[in-house]
């Protein structure tokens, strides 16, 4: 047995006045008046025993109330071979908010239950302790130190959140506000989704780990994964293929899962899809887009009770025209303006290299370079920064160019120099349908296409470190079409003139239709058609001037200024986490929608699998203590014997209160 407060146990000694009272009434001497003295000494005899005998049983009454009163105010404990706990706590307690915790259990979100397990763990310290409530947001007020009435407040404002954060960023965040006096403990209340748990607990005599698990009833969720186009774009007027990524995480078949699209505010079914156990299926949308600009659409699923990953948001962009400059230099290509003006849409636009202006170039998607003789060093300034932009260059050196020049513009390019000429006809032997040029182009293999011919043609270094990848190959291993990789566009060089003189690959449609139609589109690769929360913090956009005057604002389900860095002719923007609710954004410039996006909550919680108890105490027990999260248990009870072993004041108290309840009554009904 132990006291919390020994020092108290001095007052014991203040139990000589009750001692000392009893004795100085005890040498007191009544007058008895009796008319026959014959009886007056049994009598005297008689009432002297019972006098003592009552006041003996007040006095250790007295005594006793007053022992076990202190007894009550030093509280006494029991120790449990740990060492108490002595000075002020700084408790830091994260509370699991992330939409996982909406799972029910007992007919409660875990989320409830967890809030209020927190505030028992707050009720188990002393007003004097400081706390600190954090959840996934890692705000920045969240991790200041808060009394005890201020921190209730806060485990009552915690509301569901789509931001999740991996518990070993959280632990992180709760040891780096570790206090240099006192005791720091930690509290981790969460499902510990398997997903999102990966701390790495050592023993440390300096902090106090404690997990709180929240066990769900066993939930089978459906989610939709993913989504893209088959092409990089889709295009106006035309059935473009966009194709649906679904899950099943759990052991159980889904049948008739039904899948629906709302695009442009119209809901459109597009049937049932079967999901076997724990794997994934891809479905297939045929998607006809029949006007320009950008497209909001919210592919939709029903999947009770977790529901927060069944909508996938995506947001594209369509365009009337995909522009594209052919610079010549001095008669056009003819074969190349008929292939355009056959696809609707593309707008291409001839210009000799002497008069091209430079500032169109933002605008455009593709930068064709047909047959020139000379490149100037304005012109590879220009497209050097145009394809870093995300634009795509094609070059056909003509068939008498001035290599220097080429060479040195293929070096600002990164690319491998010219080194000869060559005469001698060769016939291109293989196509790389792996890469996007040539993707998902022809049905079957290859070998009944017809391939380009050339009777002259350029070699080149072969230094692997620039990167080239073959598009088109001779028999020889020579690359008659070489791509390489320009920040965010690309460089398409050809080893041959365009010219029909050297070349047939303008009358080969087979070949020349697929390159220059896909070549064109692949400038807008990179644009994403959705973001998620939490992850993609920053986008792009081309802005018509370099000036930071210019300010952007993000406005759907909320409305904020981000943060920007103007880089060019392009608006590097991020968002700091500012988005936290799925759906559709717009970036505005003076009013004006400049770019559409969507975001959609983290899947990394889609997979409800969780660490049960008896997991945690495998993996952490050595370094945490494993709580329960009974309702029923009183958890301010456990964290106090935890700390201070089993505490007796209570007992004390209710002693004392018993002893004076036992004096009173002796006083009271005990006449003599």
């Amino acid at each position: 047995m132990q006291f919390l407060h020994p020092w108290l146990l001095w007052a014991l000694l203040a139990l000589a006045l009750p001692i000392i009272i009893h004795l100085f009434h005890f040498r007191r001497f009544k007058k008895v008046y009796f008319t026959n003295v014959k009886f007056l000494k049994e009598i005297k005899e008689e009432k002297s025993t019972r006098n003592k005998v009552r006041n003996l049983l007040v006095l250790l009454s007295r005594l006793a109330a007053f022992a076990f009163l202190i007894f009550a105010f030093a509280q006494p404990f029991l120790n449990k071979d740990k060492a108490v706990k002595q000075g002020k706590n700084y408790v830091s307690i994260f509370i699991d908010n992330s939409n996982s915790m909406m799972a029910s259990s007992e007919d409660v979100p875990l989320l409830d239950k967890a809030k209020k397990k927190a505030e028992e763990i707050v009720q188990a310290y002393d007003a004097a302790d400081q706390f600190q409530i954090m959840s996934h947001e890692l705000k920045g007020a969240q991790q200041r130190w808060i009394n005890k009435e201020n921190s209730i407040e806060a485990i009552e404002e915690i509301e569901v959140s789509a931001e999740v954060n991996k518990l070993s960023n959280v632990f992180y965040k709760q040891k780096q506000t570790s206090p240099k006096e006192g005791n720091h403990i930690i509290y981790l209340l969460s499902d510990f989704q398997e997903s999102i748990t990966n701390m790495e607990l050592a023993q440390d005599t300096t902090l106090e780990v404690n997990l709180l698990p929240f066990q769900a009833v066993k939930e089978n969720n459906i989610t939709i994964d993913s989504a893209w186009f088959e092409s990089v774009i889709p295009s106006i007027n035309q059935n473009n293929k966009l194709y649906v990524r679904l899950k099943n995480h759990s052991p159980e078949q889904k049948d008739d899962v039904r899948l629906s699209i709302e695009h442009n505010g119209q809901t459109r079914p597009e049937g049932t899809v079967d999901l076997p156990p724990n794997s994934s299926v891809v479905d297939t949308v045929n998607l006809l887009v029949s006007e320009a600009g950008w497209q909001r659409m919210k592919i939709k699923i029903d999947d009770y009770p977790i529901q927060f990953d069944d909508d996938y948001y995506i947001n594209f962009n369509v365009k009337e025209k995909l522009k594209v400059i052919s610079v010549h230099e001095q008669n056009t290509n003819k074969y190349m303006t008929a292939l355009f003006k056959g696809l609707p849409q593309f707008e291409l636009t001839n210009v000799s290299s002497s008069s091209i202006k430079y500032d169109e170039l933002k605008d455009t998607d593709l930068v064709i370079l047909s047959d020139l003789r000379k490149i100037s060093s304005g012109l590879a300034a220009e497209l050097k920064t145009f394809s870093s932009n995300g634009g795509n260059v094609l070059v056909f050196p003509g068939a008498d160019c001035d290599q220097t020049s080429y060479n040195n513009f293929l070096t600002r390019m990164n690319a491998n120099n010219i080194t000869g000429w060559n005469k001698e006809e060769m016939s291109v032997h293989k196509i790389n349908t792996s890469e996007f040029i040539f993707s998902n182009v022809y049905q079957s293999n290859t070998r009944n296409v017809k391939l380009p011919v050339t009777k002259g043609n350029y070699t080149f270094s072969n230094y692997s470190n620039r990167g080239g990848e073959q598009l088109l190959e001779y028999r020889n291993g020579q690359n008659y079409i070489t791509k390489y990789k320009q920040d965010k566009g690309n460089l398409y060089v050809s080893a041959a003139p365009i010219d029909k003189k050297y070349s047939d690959l303008t009358i080969n449609a087979e070949v020349f239709v697929p390159l220059l139609y896909k070549v064109a589109f692949s400038a807008t690769q990179d644009d994403k058609i959705a973001y998620t929360i939490g992850q993609d913090n920053f986008t792009e956009t081309k802005t018509a001037a370099t000036s930071n005057e210019l300010i952007f604002k993000i406005k759907g389900e909320e409305e904020f200024i981000p943060g920007q860095n103007n880089k060019g002719s392009t608006a590097v923007l991020t968002f700091n986490n500012m988005i936290r609710k799925a759906g559709f954004y717009d970036v505005t410039l003076k009013d004006e929608v400049v770019k559409g996006l969507a975001f959609n909550y983290d899947r990394i919680e889609s997979n409800l699998a969780n660490l049960s108890k008896s997991d945690l105490e495998s993996r952490y027990g050595a370094a945490a203590n494993i709580l329960s999260n009974s309702m029923e248990a009183d958890l301010s009870t456990i964290i106090k014997e935890k700390d201070q072993g089993i505490t007796f004041w209570r007992w004390c108290l209710i002693l004392a209160l018993i002893f004076l309840a036992i004096e009173t009554l002796l006083l009271r009904f005990w006449k003599v």
